[in-house]
């Protein structure tokens, strides 16, 4: 048989086992909820694992865009929809680690208030800057700043995001005087420095990728962990920077949404993480697809929120 043929007869197959074992759900569109701006890399992301999961639920799942706080007034928003299986989202790291170390009065609790379809994979944060910039790594960057009167300005998608602390971290291990600037998403943050009215922002990798392959932007350094995506730009640490983290992109649902719903949609996401189109897209957006069981990232959750309020706490990162 046709190798396509086949591959395509597999994916029909499997989409039908898939939506066949929990009759009567889904009977009506499903919603995913994004907390993030339009056009930014969880946007991106979303759209992509949107079209997939409508494939394998039969049924229409609408995007909608709920940016604000560092994501955590779209969270608040799942934390209190109805747990009935018709409202999903995407989260990271700043929704569910990093707001419960910035927000004493966080509106939602990361851990008890969701329940995990598992993780979608890893992304790296990467400090990007007009080419006209003259630094071009973090020794450079150094060297810039003594030569400046003034803190230098970094732009990153919210106060208490991701790349909020890439920059205070690199500012607290270097010394290197920086000065805040928060957006409310990743594309304008790309669209100010290409157009150079900001010099030097951190964006996730999905929206990093192709302004630097096409040399609209540069960039100096990633501040996780060195990206397939973009290989020859180099980690903090391999810059003499203390500090390597990943982006890890998660599925959630309330808690209390019933467990064979859970496990219906667990398993699409597994499934369709395993498709070699989506990881082929994933990859050329940044992130390495890795599924990792609903419960087995729960538990990652609520180990790590306390190291996270540990560099927030060096770093002064408080927003209430």
């Amino acid at each position: 048989m046709n190798k396509v043929l086949a591959g395509a007869l597999l994916a029909v197959a499997t989409t039908g086992a898939l939506a066949a074992d929990e009759p009567g759900y889904p009977d009506r569109p499903v919603r995913m909820l994004l907390p993030f701006s339009a056009g930014g890399g969880g946007d991106i992301l979303g759209r992509l694992l949107a079209e997939r999961f409508a494939a394998h639920l039969r049924q229409p799942v609408v995007v909608e865009n709920k940016p604000g706080a560092a994501g955590t007034i779209g969270t608040h928003a799942v934390a209190t929809a109805a747990p009935d299986g018709y409202t999903i989202m995407i989260g990271g790291m700043s929704t569910h680690q990093l707001a419960p170390a910035t927000y004493n009065k966080l509106p939602y609790d990361p851990v008890r208030d969701f329940q995990s379809l598992g993780a979608i994979g890893n992304s790296s944060i990467v400090m990007i800057a007009a080419n006209q910039y003259p630094a071009n790594n973090v020794r450079d960057l150094i060297a810039q700043s003594r030569k400046d009167a003034a803190p230098i300005q970094y732009a990153s998608w919210g106060a208490g995001s991701t790349g909020h602390f890439c920059g205070e971290v690199l500012s607290q291990k270097t010394g290197i005087p920086l000065q805040h600037v928060p957006y409310k998403g990743t594309a304008q943050i790309v669209t100010d420095i290409i157009g150079n009215h900001i010099s030097v922002g951190f964006v996730d990798m999905v929206t990093a990728t192709p302004f630097v392959q096409e040399g609209k932007v540069k960039a100096l350094a990633v501040c996780t962990r060195r990206s397939p995506s973009l290989p020859n730009v180099p980690s903090y640490q391999e810059q003499g920077v203390d500090f390597d983290r990943e982006l890890t992109w998660v599925m959630y649902v309330p808690a209390r949404t019933p467990k064979p719903v859970v496990d219906k949609l667990s398993r699409i996401l597994e499934t369709t993480l395993k498709e070699p189109e989506v990881a082929r897209k994933l990859l050329s957006l940044g992130i390495t697809a890795k599924y990792v069981p609903g419960p087995e990232q729960q538990a990652a959750n609520a180990r790590d929120i306390p190291m996270w309020k540990a560099i927030a706490a060096q770093a002064r990162i408080k927003l209430d």
